[in-house]
């Protein structure tokens, strides 16, 4: 009698790799959500950075008014300000410097929609724009509060992160109107912290 090879796993083996998963999936569930996280606190924090360096940059080249603000409804053809940051954000040539795109060859050079539920951007004193002059520069409080400082927070708040930083971003926007992004615990409480 010849005996036939046997193929598949035992029981043992089965069960010993099942332990293995689930012991591999236990470390990396939770490094693959915090990563996911300050993903996305990263990426809304460099889209509003970008977008304010796109703006001071267009006002120095085309000579004219640029605005950065909040939109209720960004990405319509007719957007305009109103609204919050997590809304989502226009810039726009504000010809006649007014905060209102109202036409007239006021066009929007960048929307961006609005940022994920999981994300909460919060302005000092509720502040919804930021316009720069045709030098490059600042154009300070035209029609209600400019922004100075936006604080992108998530669930986690202001906590250390991997890194040695924190979960949360501060955008600084300067009265001349230079933009940096602060990544450290204390730079954030110092801004007002999380909401």
């Amino acid at each position: 009698m010849s005996r036939a090879k046997q193929h598949g796993f035992t029981v043992y083996e089965l069960l010993i790799t099942i332990l293995m998963i689930g012991i591999i999936l236990s470390i990396g569930v939770p490094s693959f959500t915090a990563f996911t996280q300050n993903s996305r606190i990263s990426s809304t924090a460099n889209d509003l950075h970008s977008s304010f360096q796109l703006a001071r940059s267009e006002a120095a080249r085309a000579k004219t008014n640029i605005t950065v603000c909040a939109s209720a409804n960004s990405m319509d053809a007719a957007a305009n300000c109103g609204g919050t940051f997590n809304d989502g954000w226009i810039i726009f040539l504000d010809l006649n410097g007014d905060i209102d795109r109202d036409g007239g060859g006021e066009n929007v050079l960048r929307a961006h929609p609005a940022v994920s539920d999981r994300i909460n951007v919060a302005t000092n004193a509720g502040a919804n724009y930021f316009s720069y002059a045709p030098s490059g520069l600042g154009r300070g409080d035209v029609n209600g509060t400019a922004v100075q400082t936006a604080t992108i927070c998530d669930e986690r708040g202001n906590v250390v992160a991997a890194g040695g930083n924190s979960a949360a971003r501060v955008l600084v926007v300067t009265p001349i109107g230079r933009a940096t992004v602060l990544r450290e615990v204390a730079q954030i409480a110092g801004a007002g912290g999380c909401p």
